[in-house]
């Protein structure tokens, strides 16, 4: 999987989107991640677990990056993609520059807490150690959609009153 086409990030954003899926149903925030290897394999992958073990952390980034590195026996997933359904944080985004990803691709933009929406390229930033690639809006109107309607739900359950 050398030279990636749009097609091998459309079905790995399909990847992503499944454990976006998986977190919405445990009520949580659906955004979801996956790492796929040089060859074009899911490594592992995950959803965001914060609310469910109270983790400011458990960003599906952050977990998938963790598992990725006790699976492959290296900290460092040189080659290796990182694809998830919105655009990262800061810390996430810090976290890719560790683990020393190829690229990051994403679906949804994120204007109020996307790092790169934020301007905060340092993904390319020549004075760091370690640059990668970013490849953002694959996906978008499912991802963007899927966040959305969990949202709207979100904002259904509470019953606001008006005050007299």
């Amino acid at each position: 999987m050398n030279q990636l086409k749009f097609s091998d990030y459309e079905w790995a954003m399909g990847e992503a989107l499944k454990f976006a899926e998986a977190a919405g149903r445990k009520d949580e925030v659906p955004i979801g991640a996956c790492l796929i290897d040089s060859q074009g394999k899911v490594v592992s992958g995950s959803g965001n677990e914060k609310e469910s073990v109270n983790d400011p952390c458990g960003h599906a980034e952050i977990i998938t990056l963790r598992k990725s590195a006790e699976i492959l026996g290296d900290w460092r997933l040189e080659g290796c993609t990182l694809v998830v359904t919105l655009e990262p944080c800061l810390m996430c985004m810090g976290a890719m520059w560790q683990s020393r990803i190829k690229t990051l691709v994403f679906g949804a933009y994120d204007p109020k807490g996307g790092a790169l929406s934020l301007g905060y390229d340092f993904h390319k930033d020549k004075r760091l150690n370690h640059t990668f690639d970013v490849i953002g809006g694959v996906k978008h109107y499912e991802t963007s959609r899927l966040l959305s309607q969990f949202f709207r739900q979100k904002r259904g359950q509470y019953n606001f009153k008006k005050p007299n």
